[in-house]
């Protein structure tokens, strides 16, 4: 889906709209067309989730907090 973010330049409201075709979007605020389009990131979903691999002893030394946990490592 094209769900853009803007920024007003008349009252720097920032928000994101969903544009479709040539659909120009308008500040929801004051309702200004002058607006900076801004580098926004996505998401990226999953069906599963997924668990942290389990922390194992340190092999030098045995710490239970793993490798890296003492100076040994």
């Amino acid at each position: 889906m094209p769900l853009f973010e803007y920024r007003c330049t008349q009252c720097g409201q920032q928000f994101e709209e969903l544009v479709l075709g040539t659909t120009t979007p308008t500040c929801p605020v004051c309702h200004s067309q002058q607006l900076d389009k801004l580098l926004s990131t996505f998401a990226v979903g999953s069906s599963h989730t997924t668990q942290p691999a389990p922390v194992t002893p340190c092999s030098t030394c045995g710490d239970p907090r793993g490798p890296g946990a003492c100076a040994l490592d």
